[in-house]
């Protein structure tokens, strides 16, 4: 067993590990803020607004886009992290080999099979989304982008229902900001 402070050490060697994977990407809001924001904001919504203290759902929030986003592979994780914190990584990792489409109708139809563990990161990276979204929205993105960025995730997160009452209340307050504001 893990001692707490084996735990915090491999939360910190995610962030590290993410941080040096996501070095030289940017998110695209008008901003180009550094890409590791992303994947920090997931965490802190998780531990800080969910009250979610499992290590292994906190270091997935933290590792979710590095396969696929970066060169990184499910190997490389699985030595690093070990075989739990990997699964859920995959388990919210798009193939990119797919056309967007396909891939954004993958998240519809596989939301309700995921693990616990999946939909507490799939749900915060949706907030961490529409945040961003409301927030500082890509400069190209038009209103019509935004609102179907919005109705997509709406679909997403309804087959994520039931997970965490405070997170869905959250996207749902999200949602309503977004229907106010266009």
């Amino acid at each position: 067993m893990r001692t707490e402070a084996g735990l915090e050490a491999v939360f910190v060697k995610a962030v590290a590990f993410a941080a040096e994977k996501h070095r030289n990407q940017r998110r695209k809001d008008a901003d180009a803020s550094p890409y590791i924001n992303h994947p920090i904001a997931l965490a802190n919504v998780l531990a800080n607004e969910a009250g979610v203290r499992d290590v292994a759902v906190l270091c997935a929030a933290i590792l979710h886009d590095t396969i696929e986003d970066t060169e990184t592979t499910a190997v490389e994780l699985d030595e690093a992290f070990g075989a739990h914190i990997t699964s859920i990584v995959l388990e919210v990792t798009d193939d990119k080999s797919l056309e967007k489409h396909v891939r954004k109708q993958h998240q519809i139809d596989h939301a309700p099979h995921s693990s616990p563990e999946a939909k507490l990161v799939k749900l915060a990276d949706k907030i961490c989304n529409l945040r961003d979204i409301l927030a500082s929205p890509p400069s190209d993105w038009s209103i019509e982008r935004k609102v179907a960025y919005f109705d997509w995730a709406e679909q997403v997160v309804s087959g994520l229902r039931g997970t965490h009452t405070g997170l869905e209340a959250v996207f749902d307050s999200l949602r309503a900001r977004h229907v106010e504001f266009v």
